[in-house]
């Protein structure tokens, strides 16, 4: 569900009780849409996020902490020159519209207060974070529209604020009785009651006004037309408990609906009963803290996505080159099979050199090589001689033996190379952190795939093994990408401790520390299990994992990383497990 007005204006409410009063202490831009306000507040500090993506725009207060660019964005530079100890003053909403402004008492380069004012505009693909300065003039945003992207709303600098305009004819219950919202329907006849009162209402989410139908149709979401007395006065009725929600706290929740998976399907300031036994409710001590629980997961998810956006495009189109060209190479091979059909017909016209006519453009010779010694017909260039055409067979059989051997070590290597392309498409997928994803792109600079960005800031130091510590108390550990699997295989760990992978799928090399010990099979089973889950096959089951002493593996030279050879293994089949892998995680 998108965040509406009404929520907004609860929202607000526990905003304005936290942060009124406080200082602006950090400013950071974690994504292109996203920025995170630190607050100096007199019991603490305080996180602010404010979003304005299309998917998941609002702003509430927050616990996590997200990771940052190595060099802060140009928006988030300025936010910093004007609202840097700038006190938040009040948080305004005019009306039930989704609009949040933030004002902010701060300092010019004169040293005199100024008002500032921070827009929110919460309002799907069209959402948007604006600075304004105490003229009402713009002086940027997270997102610049000009004339050509809308000619209603443009945000530009320099441009005089006006908020987005209110949809005509749409009713507001800070300033409308529901009695007169529900008497107005009668403008739409024809549509149920809860699309009639989406229409025709501001502020509220079709899970609002779906939930008000539910309960004085019973269920039934009648035609307006079709409504009887009874059930608008339910209408009234129920309505009138949403405007006593939002506007003196009656009856009001942070409310959050799960399915049967356990998952976040719907959020409201107060408790939804429409879905019946179909879902779970909640509710929470916070409106922020609903916001963080039901966005957290998709935000992660789409951060990672957009930061990684461009090493799986480039992947994608590295793969599916490597695997035109092996079809290519393999068709050329398999065309280099018949060469020994040339050294043969330039031994038969050898043998008949003498009856075969110069000019003539076939020979028919018996064909000595068969047992049953049969006739057959050899094509010949009538522009050349006998000799010179079994010459030219004779070149064609060379060149097909030569290409048989060099195309068998072009595939060699292209499968090769497909199969290291693998293992980062793996890893990519696995990459829970921005460091991650930056630590792949430089694995891919370093193997000649990208460009090296040129960065004045220093990169931050590389992460180490993912750790776990095993029910018998072993460490061990996982390589987050290809570079970490040789740093972890061939130098951090000893000779008698226990590498693993699975068996012919691309996945992360595991080490178990063993200190010179012997690890029980519980720990060689545990380890088996994390190795399968980092891996391509983590979602298959009876995965194939091979382990053996570290003594055992070696890298062949010249190979790309991550590759090893190893010997004297043995192999378990096991079932991924993210339940134990969780409880042995390492923090």
């Amino acid at each position: 569900m998108a965040l509406d007005g009404a929520f907004l204006s609860c929202l607000k409410e526990e905003l304005s009780a936290v942060l009124k009063d406080c200082r602006v202490d950090k400013i950071h831009q974690p994504s292109r849409e996203e920025l995170v306000i630190t607050l100096r507040t007199r019991g603490g500090n305080e996180k602010l996020y404010l979003s304005a993506r299309s998917n998941s725009p609002r702003v509430n207060l927050t616990k996590s902490s997200l990771e940052n660019p190595a060099a802060p964005p140009m928006f988030c530079m300025l936010l910093r020159k004007y609202l840097t100890a700038g006190r938040i003053v009040d948080i305004r909403q005019p009306g039930l519209e989704r609009i949040l402004f933030i004002d902010l008492d701060c300092f010019n380069e004169m040293g005199d207060i100024v008002r500032l004012t921070l827009a929110v505009e919460i309002m799907g693909r069209h959402s948007n974070i604006i600075l304004i300065d105490s003229n009402g003039v713009i002086i940027d945003a997270i997102k610049r529209i000009d004339f050509e992207m809308s000619t209603i709303h443009p945000v530009l600098p320099g441009l005089p604020y006006s908020p987005p305009p209110a949809r005509a004819g749409s009713m507001d219950l800070t300033f409308h009785s529901p009695a007169e919202i529900i008497n107005s329907l009668g403008a739409i006849k024809t549509k149920p009651l809860s699309e009639a009162l989406l229409n025709i209402s501001q502020g509220l989410s079709p899970l609002i006004c779906r939930e008000v139908s539910y309960l004085a149709t019973r269920g039934r979401d009648t035609i307006v037309s079709e409504l009887s007395e009874e059930e608008k006065q339910r209408a009234v009725f129920y309505l009138e408990r949403v405007r006593k929600a939002v506007m003196e706290g009656e009856n009001r929740c942070p409310y959050i609906l799960y399915n049967q998976n356990k998952e976040p399907v719907e959020f409201s300031f107060m408790p939804i009963t429409q879905y019946g036994l179909n879902a779970i409710g909640s509710e929470f001590s916070s409106y922020s803290e609903l916001l963080d629980e039901f966005y957290s997961k998709k935000d992660a998810a789409l951060r990672l996505k957009q930061q990684s956006q461009d090493i799986l495009k480039l992947l994608t189109n590295i793969s599916e080159r490597i695997t035109r060209k092996l079809e290519n190479q393999r068709k050329d091979l398999s065309r280099s099979e018949n060469r020994e059909q040339y050294r043969i017909f330039g031994d038969l016209i050898n043998a008949n050199i003498h009856s075969i006519k110069k000019g003539a453009d076939h020979a028919e010779v018996v064909n000595y090589y068969e047992p049953d010694c049969p006739t057959i017909t050899i094509p010949l260039d009538p522009a050349l001689s006998p000799s010179q055409n079994a010459q030219k067979y004779y070149k064609e059989y060379r060149k097909a033996q030569n290409a048989e051997k060099i195309l068998a070590e072009q595939i060699r290597l292209g499968e090769q190379e497909l199969e290291y392309i693998d293992t980062v498409f793996d890893a990519l997928s696995r990459a829970t952190t921005l460091r991650e994803i930056s630590e792949l792109r430089q694995e891919l600079v370093l193997s000649g795939y990208m460009r090296q960005q040129r960065s004045k800031q220093k990169p931050p130091a590389p992460l180490g093994p993912i750790e776990f510590k095993s029910d018998d108390g072993f460490t061990i550990l996982v390589g987050r990408n290809n570079i970490q699997n040789d740093q972890l295989t061939l130098k951090t760990a000893k000779a008698r401790d226990i590498w693993l992978h699975t068996k012919n799928i691309p996945g992360s090399h595991v080490i178990i520390v063993t200190n010179g010990k012997t690890p029980p099979d519980t720990t060689i089973a545990q380890a088996a299990v994390i190795a399968a889950l980092h891996s391509k096959a983590s979602s298959s089951s009876q995965v194939p994992v091979d382990y053996t002493e570290v003594k055992n593996v070696k890298k062949p030279s010249g190979a790309p990383p991550g590759k090893v050879i190893y010997s004297t293994n043995r192999t378990l089949f096991v079932t991924p497990d993210a339940n134990l892998a969780k409880r042995l995680f390492v923090k």
